[in-house]
């Protein structure tokens, strides 16, 4: 009887694992018609092809090196043999596959890099990107994961869980990671050229598909649902269960209180409706609450994610400010926010500390802005990582690509 219901909860909770794995997948489609819509059309077809090329990069570089680095499992030999048991606490059995973990795992790889390319894109070159892409997803990332999630100390010398460091679904480990890195390459890339003036002026560019860019923030709210209900491991017991309802209701409500507190800011500060303002205020909600959840309360929640719609809306203007030349906000709202989502745990999770989420923000921040650099470094010292100004200008699609998304509309 009891291997009848351990086999029960392993097919119960291995198809949850991956129907959340699927649907964090499906965040990928979202980052694409996010970034396609608020970039220039000229930049279409290369935004596209970064997306969809860094999830296959994503995928190919964490099953060669990057899940054996980050939790010390062969997935290549469990997935065939069956051998092992992936996320197991100690002296436990999992009651999910191997395979489906990995799956899991793959897809937030994914994510973390899906941050970059819309922070750096319409004037960074494909391949260099692509080039980054197999650093970061096989090496960069997977290190800061095992320092997390995977309970390595910190280069030997300190455990971040012993510190009291928490983070549910990877506000840091995932979001303020992937901004690390795009912030390294933004620094080095430069600004658009006319995006700033010469005396401080700050030019709006703005995208050319909203309708696109709003779809893609349904679908990555959407896929949110599986990234932070996907974290909590399972489904089979009523314990989970309630758990994973907590999860998905949270998540929901930071999303909505992040939208209209965005929404509210900007007309405050604009007089206007700002649509690209509230989109980016949905996510900042669902950053916010990536990192704890599970235990917030519904109006809590709500609150945490209308705190990350403010701050949001003032991290975008103040990177202007500062000429950092970010053009889907991707910084702002998973790098800042990313840092808020942690530091809101201990507000309601008493197994964490302030301290320990500040120790734990800043080993990863230090560890994948600094190794982001020096990669963007390399790449720029050696093929160059800045399409010509002439390209620029005439858009990177046809540089890059030699297609354009809308040639019915291009004057010839």
């Amino acid at each position: 009887m009891e291997n009848q219901i351990f086999e029960l909860q392993y097919a119960l909770d291995t198809f949850y694992f991956l129907v959340c794995g699927a649907l964090v997948m499906w965040m990928a489609a979202g980052f694409a018609m996010l970034e396609a819509g608020l970039v220039r059309s000229k930049n279409t077809t290369e935004i596209l092809t970064k997306n969809v090329a860094l999830y296959a990069v994503s995928c190919t570089m964490y099953m060669v090196c990057g899940y054996a680095i980050m939790y010390g499992g062969d997935i290549l030999l469990s997935s065939i043999t069956g051998d092992g048991v992936a996320g197991a606490a100690e002296g436990e059995a999992a009651t999910y596959a191997p395979s489906a973990d990995f799956f899991f795992q793959v897809v937030f790889v994914a994510t973390a890099m899906s941050i970059v390319s819309g922070a750096v894109a319409e004037r960074m070159k494909l391949w260099a990107f692509l080039a980054f892409a197999v650093v970061m997803t096989g090496v960069i990332y997977p290190m800061e994961g095992a320092w997390t999630w995977g309970g390595s100390a910190v280069f030997g010398l300190y455990t971040l869980g012993d510190l009291g460091f928490s983070d549910f679904a990877g506000s840091g480990i995932v979001h303020m990671a992937g901004a690390s890195a795009a912030l390294a390459g933004v620094l080095l890339l430069g600004a658009r050229k006319g995006k700033y003036g010469e005396n401080g002026q700050i030019n709006a560019i703005p995208g050319a598909n909203l309708p696109l860019a709003t779809l893609g923030t349904f679908i990555l709210w959407l896929g949110w649902f599986g990234f932070n209900g996907g974290s909590v491991l399972a489904t089979s017991t009523v314990e989970s269960a309630n758990a994973v309802a907590v999860v998905f209701m949270n998540t929901n409500a930071a999303a909505a209180g992040g939208l209209v507190a965005a929404l509210i800011t900007a007309r405050v500060m604009f007089g206007k409706a700002d649509l690209t303002m509230a989109l980016n205020g949905a996510l900042a909600g669902l950053v916010a609450i990536t990192a704890e959840p599970s235990t917030p309360t519904a109006l809590q929640a709500t609150l945490f994610g209308g705190i990350g719609g403010i701050l949001v809306v003032f991290a975008i203007l103040t990177l202007d400010k500062l000429k950092i030349d970010d053009p889907v906000g991707a910084i702002s709202v998973h790098g800042v926010v990313g840092l808020l989502g942690l530091l809101l745990v201990p507000v309601t999770n008493d197994g964490s500390s302030f301290t320990g989420q500040l120790i734990g923000a800043a080993t990863i921040f230090i560890w994948v802005f600094g190794t982001s650099l020096i990669v963007w470094g390399v790449l720029k010292a050696t093929v160059g990582i800045r399409v010509s100004e002439e390209e620029e200008y005439e858009g990177v699609d046809l540089s890059e690509c030699g297609m354009e998304a809308y040639p019915e509309f291009t004057n010839k």
